[in-house]
């Protein structure tokens, strides 16, 4: 995990969507880049660090050390590629679970809407070390996440709590 490595300096690029959609980058050196995509190498424990500019043919073009290191508009456009690579639903609710024994169909409000997922066996809910975040895996292979479980309101935790 890079947590605690040697600090580096932001690189200077720009990203931004051309007419059709596609990201681009143009790197320090004025070379401008189709097709860019933004990949995190610890999504899970240091979802703001080590994170790749590549082009279309997988070759790293920019590494951003530390996303927060970038200027607003930057950090922006950086966040809005990983969220098209990347499609995590957040859990913000859940409203009713079928019953306490897996497999189990929970019934949850997520940012993206309310949906419905099963979940197998209990390992299925992932705790991350010394976090409060969870990774919940529904029989599709569908990952949610909870990113802080004590925000969840009271009757949430209560039938969270019973999986736990």
């Amino acid at each position: 995990m890079p947590t605690g490595t040697l600090r580096m300096s932001a690189p200077e690029f720009n990203l931004a969507r051309d007419p059709h959609g596609q990201w681009i980058c143009r790197t320090a050196d004025g070379h401008q880049h189709a097709g860019v995509q933004a990949v995190r190498a610890f999504p899970l424990n240091a979802p703001d660090e080590a994170i790749s500019l590549v082009g279309a043919d997988g070759s790293e073009l920019v590494f951003i050390p530390l996303l927060t290191d970038l200027p607003a508009e930057r950090r922006e456009a950086v966040r809005d590629a990983l969220a098209e690579r990347e499609m995590v639903p957040v859990i913000e609710r859940i409203v009713s679970v079928s019953t306490f024994a897996t497999p189990s169909t929970w019934e949850v409000q997520t940012d993206r809407g309310p949906t419905r997922l099963v979940l197998k066996v209990e390992e299925d809910i992932r705790r991350l070390p010394g976090q409060r975040r969870l990774l919940i895996t529904s029989s599709h292979g569908l990952v949610f996440e909870v990113p802080d479980r004590t925000r969840l309101d009271r009757s949430s935790r209560r039938l969270l709590e019973r999986f736990l």
